[in-house]
């Protein structure tokens, strides 16, 4: 009897000490998939339906030890979702370590300056592979009202799955922080955000926006019309959901909240969104007189301060026009 009862608590050392050596080996030697591969972690998965995915994906050898080292070292809710690579030989402490640290994949996107708030949330849609009426409705929260000219363009970078509200907070919050730098005034930032706005569709060329935000500050100080172009275009588009893409001269006398040809001040908006040096130009207008600036045919403008120096150079365009096209 002693003799089976030792037999017993032999088979169990040595099961014991087999099973320990698995886990050890199991949750220590390093693993990797036979090649590179992203896992998604979806929000609330259980610590069972990771270890699936993992298995699955030979990022781990065993969804049992992988469990079970989970159970040793602390609670599995501490896991992270996202979307993971995984590469590189990694034992399985360092896998959960991974997943505890939230060490995702990140991608970046770039919003370039000068679109609408409808053609930046098609943009964000697009490159993220995420539904464009997300975006809207996540905005929509944000700004009941108008969301126009809200957004700072710029390179952001996010993980996925996107979190639409956190990545427009981000840019609204980027673009606040800008304005709150360049004037302590609602009001003031207000009016700088429009005034970019125009700046931004008027030119690209760094050393004019200060020069066309000098022509709008001068021009407002006179009580003149601004007569910007782009504020037309964008009250047709937002009046009518649609606009040819040529301005005709029978556009600068219909009149819409937006046009500078038929109202004076600023638009009631912005007409998109503008980026940080237009923003700053709009607060540091130069000190210069003009009041008038017109293509130069190069892909920048000339400027004048007098009627009679505007219309020679505007004369000067369209004779550089009808030659252009008469070659």
């Amino acid at each position: 009897m002693k003799r089976l009862i030792f037999l017993f608590v032999v088979a169990g050392v040595l099961l014991a000490g087999a099973a320990a050596g698995w886990f050890y080996l199991q949750t220590r030697a390093s693993h990797a998939p036979g090649q590179p591969v992203q896992v998604m972690i979806p929000r609330g998965a259980s610590s069972k339906q990771i270890a699936a995915l993992l298995k699955r994906n030979d990022v781990i050898a065993s969804k049992l030890a992988f469990r079970l080292l989970l159970r040793f070292d602390g609670d599995g809710s501490r896991l992270r979702s996202g979307l993971y690579r995984f590469a590189q030989p990694a034992a399985m402490a360092q896998v959960i370590a991974r997943l505890a640290r939230g060490d995702v994949m990140h991608f970046k996107v770039t919003v370039p300056e000068g679109l609408r708030t409808d053609e930046v949330l098609h943009l964000l849609a697009q490159k993220t592979g995420t539904d464009e009426k997300e975006w809207q409705a996540a905005l929509k929260k944000m700004f009941p009202v108008d969301a126009e000219g809200r957004l700072l363009p710029e390179t952001y970078q996010y993980a996925k799955p996107v979190r639409i509200a956190q990545m427009l907070n981000a840019m609204v919050q980027a673009q606040q922080k800008i304005l709150a730098e360049l004037s302590p005034y609602p009001a003031v930032r207000n009016k700088l955000r429009i005034m970019a706005s125009i700046i931004e569709k008027e030119t690209a060329i760094a050393k004019e926006r200060p020069l066309v935000a000098a022509v709008i500050r001068n021009r407002l100080q006179r009580g003149m019309a601004l007569q910007m172009d782009p504020t037309v275009i964008y009250g047709i588009w937002k009046t009518t959901g649609h606009f040819s893409g040529n301005i005709h001269k029978r556009d600068l006398s219909m009149d819409t909240p937006w046009s500078t040809y038929t109202r004076k001040g600023l638009p009631p908006t912005p007409i998109c969104n503008p980026g940080e040096a237009s923003l700053r130009a709009a607060a540091a207008p130069a000190d210069v007189p003009f009041l008038y600036f017109v293509a130069d045919g190069s892909g920048g403008h000339q400027f004048a301060a007098t009627l009679a120096d505007h219309q020679a150079n505007v004369a000067r365009w369209v004779e550089m026009d009808r030659r252009r096209q008469h070659k």
